[in-house]
This record gives C-alpha cells, structure tokens and sequence, in this order.
C-alpha cells in the first residue's frame, strides 16, 4: 500500500514538473480551452474532433464550450478564461468593428486576431428552410418568418444579406426573436420559423431535414453580379461557392450558394505568441489525424487558408505560415492594413468614451463612420 501511495506521489510529482506536453515538436499547455457554438454545431464538433486529436498526440486536454451567441463565446476569451474560440463572423468581424451587439459601451470594437480559417471543403452558409414553406430563392423570403437571434449579430446580419441580394430588408419579412442558434432551429422544426441562418453542415440542420416539415437551402444565383454586390455591401466576407456538403445535399450534385469561412479560430492580440504559433502547428500539422472526423472539417486544411480576410492574423500564427513557407508580402500588407484598421476603430472608441455622449448608439455609428472614411478604409454598417 505504501508503495503504491509512493509511486502515485511520484507519478503525480513527475506530471506537475513536466508542465507541458510535448508531440513532434508542438508544445502545448497541459489543458487548453476553447468556446464554441451550441452542442452539435458543426463549429462544436469540429472543435471535438480536433480535441480529441491533439489529446492523442501531445496529451493536451481540450475543453470546448458551448456558447449561445457571439457575446457568450467571446466573453470569456476577453476575459481570459479560455485561450481560443471558434466563432462565426459575429465573434471575429463583427467584435473587430464595434458593431451590432459590440457597439455596447460595455464592449466597442475588439482587438480580434486569427489563427486558422476553416474555409471551403464545399459547405455552404446558407439561410435553411422548412420544405413546406415555399421558399426557393432569396425573393421568396417576402412575408416569411426568419429566425433574429439575441446576440447573434453574425447571424442575423446574414440573413439580411441574403435578403439584400433580392432588395428586401428586415422590414419585408417577419421577425421571430430566439435566445439561441439551437433554439432558432428547433423553432423551424416544431414551425414557429420559416428560415434560420447556418452552415449547410450543422448538426440541428440533419435533425431538421428528418422533421415533419423537412429542409432546403436558399441558393445564389451567380450570374446576378448586382444581386451579389448588394449582399457583400451588407456583409462583404462572403464569397460564391459551389455548395455540396450538408443537410440534403450530401451526395447530390449541390447547388449554387455563397459562404464564408466558418468556424473561426480566434484569439486576442496579446495571446502569447508561443502558445499561437503551437496552437497553429498542431491544428495544420495534425490535420490527418482529423480531416473526415466531422462534416465540413477538411476547410481547415493548409490550402484552404485566406490570408487576405476581413479579421488580421495572430503573429503567432504568421511565424509558422513563414517557417512552412505560406505567407506572402500580400498577405503581409493586407495584415497591417487590417490592424490598422481595429487601431482606427479603437481611437476613435475612446475618443467617444471621453465625451460620454447621452445617446451612445447614434454617436458611436456616427465616430464609426467618420473615422474610418477619414483613414480610407471601406465602411460596412
């Protein structure tokens, strides 16, 4: 008994001074954590497999949690708790801007930094819908229900995109409020809801399609050049695709649509370097390992990556594009004009802050606006 006590001691001892865990050549922390979308997303799942990788090969222990909205996943990242989070446009675009649920004055416009883009591999960001609902392109959303998630500015400014690319708005069609990405699907299941934003893959979009009421996807006809000009006005991270993974569409030849890349790996710019730069190893590195765990996941790959978004990347990141030879001087310079950018954003942020004007929303719109004219860069919102 007291051997074993000993060896137990000994073994607990040895594991407190190895610290971190070490796997050809990554060094990572014992446990990381990452927030990411509700239970079953495809940004959760992928988040899973991946752990479940990175456990294997360097004993790093991965907690992924669930968060509602934009405003609960990346709470915790600014504060600290949890290192990453795979988010959507709304945890990286929209935070980098100040805008919508970020222009808070509790918030304002974050210092966001990548660290990989899950982009492409045929998955579509689509508005789904129910099958009896008679909606089979972006002007048959007119008079329809569609999904507007609390604190979800990333997927509620989708569906204003898509609605933009037929010239209609919020004002044409009918709101219906819901707490959660979940619950908005669920609410199209049981027919509280005609439409709700998501990626072709995700986990509630299978359940929906085996539902009562069934599941299509509103396309985007590629050759409406204005059309798709009105929707990158609104949202200018989108790009054509050709959609073939997800919710009945998985083994069909697919169809035309529009995406982005999601999920979003993100950090904040004073994440250790070191941690970024082996967080970004082992995400490229063990992608094998991975790849075809989740549906949708194989967009992380190497070949996929734009390094030429709308959200800078973590210097982390970009030393180990340059160790593997991937980053350019294009990419560079698009880098610093997009930090440039947040620290324009930021300026003026604090500028308001000082004056403490008395209707906060309608000022910050307005600084928004004026700086980022003055500095010459492109105004979204």
């Amino acid at each position: 008994m007291n051997y074993l006590m000993r060896a137990s001691g000994a073994a607990l001892l040895a594991t407190v001074i190895l610290g971190p865990a070490f796997a050809d050549g990554i060094t990572l922390p014992r446990q990381l954590s990452w927030t990411a979308y509700d239970t079953g997303s495809a940004g959760f799942n992928q988040a899973v497999a991946i752990g479940g990788e990175i456990q294997k090969a360097a004993g790093t222990s991965l907690r992924v949690l669930p968060g509602k909205n934009d405003i609960s996943r990346t709470e915790p990242l600014r504060q600290g708790r949890v290192e990453f989070s795979a988010t959507g446009v709304g945890g990286s675009f929209m935070a980098q801007e100040g805008a919508f649920e970020f222009a808070a004055k509790n918030w304002g416009p974050q210092p966001i930094r990548v660290v990989l883009l899950n982009s492409g591999g045929g998955i579509g960001l689509s508005v789904g819908v129910a099958g009896d609902a008679g909606i089979n392109s972006t002007a048959d959303m007119r008079g329809k229900r569609m999904a507007w998630v609390a604190g979800a500015p990333g997927l509620n400014l989708n569906i204003e995109a898509y609605l933009a690319n037929a010239g209609l708005t919020w004002d044409d069609v009918e709101k219906v409020e819901f707490g959660g990405y979940g619950a908005a699907w669920t609410g199209l299941i049981e027919g509280q809801v005609d439409g709700v934003f998501g990626s072709t893959n995700t986990g509630p979009a299978y359940e929906a399609a085996a539902g009562p009421r069934g599941l299509s996807w509103i396309p985007i006809d590629h050759s409406d050049a204005e059309g798709f000009k009105r929707m990158t006005d609104i949202a200018p991270f989108f790009v054509l695709s050709h959609v073939t993974l997800g919710a009945n569409v998985d083994g069909t030849d697919g169809f035309d649509g529009a995406t982005y890349a999601y999920p979003v790996l993100i950090t904040m710019d004073k994440a250790d370097p070191d941690l970024v730069y082996n967080m970004t190893k082992a995400m490229v590195e063990l992608f094998p390992a991975y790849d075809g765990k989740a549906p949708g996941i194989n967009g992380w790959a190497i070949e996929n990556q734009n390094f030429e978004w709308v959200v800078p990347y973590h210097e982390g990141a970009i030393a180990y594009f340059k160790e593997i030879g991937v980053w350019s001087d294009e990419a560079q310079a698009r880098n610093d004009e997009l930090i440039e950018r947040q620290a324009v954003l930021k300026t003026a942020w604090d500028k308001l802050v000082e004056e403490d004007p008395a209707d906060w929303e309608a000022a910050w719109a307005e600084a928004r606006r004026a700086a980022l004219e003055e500095a010459g860069q492109q105004v979204v919102f």
